[in-house]
């Protein structure tokens, strides 16, 4: 459980950027055995984006660039930057860094932060933690993801589940502990490294031509050992989160899932008992961006006026590692 504090971290601003260019299912008929009625049945994915010129800090530059322009604020205002990504431009400089140049924000620190596609919430905590001290008052958290980079389009298991996009929050500190977030959970298991990985590029597995020639610079997914898990690491983990707080799936106005498959999204609802028009989705439109699938769905509901002040929220997640959790929030902006 949370730790008294004075302040409640806020999402006070939105943001996103995805690339124009689309790849619908057709475009993969013509790469692997597969088609447009297969994909859409099992993954709910009807297209997804891709960045051909640039990386992953262009695709968080440009969501905060939007975050900023949508509050009417400087970058200099900014006091923190945490990128949640596995798709880094390099090793070192951190994209962070990279961002914050990028953006011209002159007064902030930052970093990155690796957790899969739970990358969104672990930073979320991050970043809220930072502003609950009463430390920093503009903690902006990005979830971006270059998957295109690491995806080898000739594995028909993978290929057709992700694409590259960004979105960003900006969290700052409010009085009001009705609003902003309520509670949490996080969770690691490193015993699931050998169902979802990369296998080389680090310390372990240095890039050599071995290396390349055994394409163990894409993701390797072990698809039906890692649905399994997910299912049930998303789904015990809202219910505990929803019960904990001594609510049901009936006081909940949105889940907020990662959007990895439809299918997946589905039993988390039906376990923590929420309809599924209460359900945040843009999985057709985007497939799976990694860390940046939540705060693009809490972006588009909030900016078409889907998502009100006093929502009640949680956000869940599961991804390679295995890591995994879920979030309780209370929307708090108009």
């Amino acid at each position: 459980m949370r730790s008294e504090n004075k302040y409640n971290a806020l999402i006070t601003g939105v943001g996103m950027y995805v690339p124009e260019k689309i790849l619908d299912n057709k475009y993969f008929e013509a790469l692997i055995d597969t088609n447009d009625e297969w994909i859409l049945s099992r993954t709910g994915i009807k297209e997804r984006r891709l960045l051909e010129n640039g990386a992953t800090s262009d695709l968080a530059a440009n969501a905060i660039l939007d975050l900023l322009k949508s509050k009417n604020m400087s970058a200099e205002e900014i006091d923190v930057i945490i990128v949640a990504t596995v798709t880094p431009d390099m090793f070192f400089p951190a994209t962070a860094c990279l961002v914050q140049n990028k953006i011209g924000a002159i007064n902030a620190w930052g970093f990155d932060l690796s957790a899969a596609c739970s990358g969104f919430l672990f930073a979320f905590q991050t970043g809220a933690s930072l502003v609950e001290s009463g430390m920093y008052k503009k903690v902006v958290v990005v979830g971006a993801d270059k998957m295109s980079s690491i995806v080898d389009y000739t594995d028909r298991n993978t290929c057709i589940l992700f694409g590259d996009g960004a979105s960003a929050v900006l969290i700052e500190p409010s009085e009001d502990k009705s609003v902003g977030l309520q509670d949490f959970i996080l969770r690691v298991d490193g015993s699931g490294k050998d169902s979802l990985h990369m296998l080389a590029g680090g310390s372990l597995n240095p890039a050599n031509h071995e290396t390349v020639d055994k394409k163990q610079h894409f993701i390797y997914q072990d698809g039906k050992a890692v649905f399994k898990v997910a299912v049930k690491g998303m789904a015990d983990v809202s219910y505990e989160l929803i019960q904990r707080n001594n609510l049901t799936g009936d006081d909940i106005d949105w889940l907020v899932p990662h959007q990895a498959n439809l299918r997946i999204i589905d039993a988390t609802a039906e376990r923590v008992g929420m309809n599924k028009d209460k359900v945040m989705l843009n999985i057709a439109k985007y497939g799976n961006t990694t860390a940046a699938t939540i705060p693009l769905c809490l972006t588009e509901y909030y900016r078409d006026g889907k998502l009100k002040k006093g929502d009640k929220v949680v956000m869940a997640a599961f991804g390679a590692g295995f890591t995994w959790g879920a979030s309780l929030i209370v929307w708090g902006i108009d």
